[in-house]
């Protein structure tokens, strides 16, 4: 009976060790960085940091191209047909809605909406914020008192959804900067 306890303890200890050792890869397996070319090229052509893109793709489809959300938002990055279109006007570009599902095409439009909403909130939880409520509503937001007390900087988000989206985004991308050793400011 002794001799199993010791060999139970000296496996379990073997494993934490492993577990220990190994604990980059381990989470590496868990918060891939899947398309990094395409993340690479479009996170430097918008600014937009990659832990980020990873991020946010990690938190909406867990990169499955083909994911489709409820409210019909569509692949890696969970866009709506009505916003790729948005902003394919924005870049003056034809329209690629066919293609919404195509990875290059969702990550470059996601990552400039990203860009795009930093530029127009300046900070990436506020960015966040209206990638996920959307930016019309994050607006309202910044107006109200109980939200924004200086009309630029969101203090308090009113829906728990987004609250919480804000809150795991962030979370996710300082895993990818921790990981991978992205030094890369935010």
């Amino acid at each position: 009976m002794k001799k199993r306890v010791l060999v139970v303890i000296t496996l379990f200890a073997v494993i934490v060790l492993l577990i220990v050792s190994y604990q980059t890869e381990i989470k590496q397996l868990i918060y891939p960085r899947e398309y990094e070319e395409l993340v690479s090229k479009y996170s430097s052509e918008y600014g937009v940091p990659e832990s980020l893109v990873y991020a946010v793709i990690y938190t909406e489809s867990r990169f499955k191209p083909d994911a489709r959300s409820s409210v019909g938002a569509i692949g890696l990055m969970q866009l709506m047909p009505d916003t790729l279109d948005w902003l394919s006007r924005l870049l003056d570009e034809p329209n690629p809605s066919g293609n919404i599902e195509d990875p290059e095409t969702n990550i470059k439009y996601g990552t400039y909406y990203l860009k795009h909403l930093m530029d127009r909130f300046g900070s990436w939880e506020t960015a966040l914020a209206a990638y996920n409520a959307g930016h019309g509503r994050v607006s309202q937001w910044l107006k109200d008192e109980r939200y924004s007390k200086d009309g630029s900087t969101l203090y308090n988000i009113p829906i728990e959804e987004t609250k919480n989206y804000v809150n795991k985004v962030m979370s996710v991308c300082d895993i990818y900067k921790e990981i991978y050793n992205d030094g890369e400011d935010q």
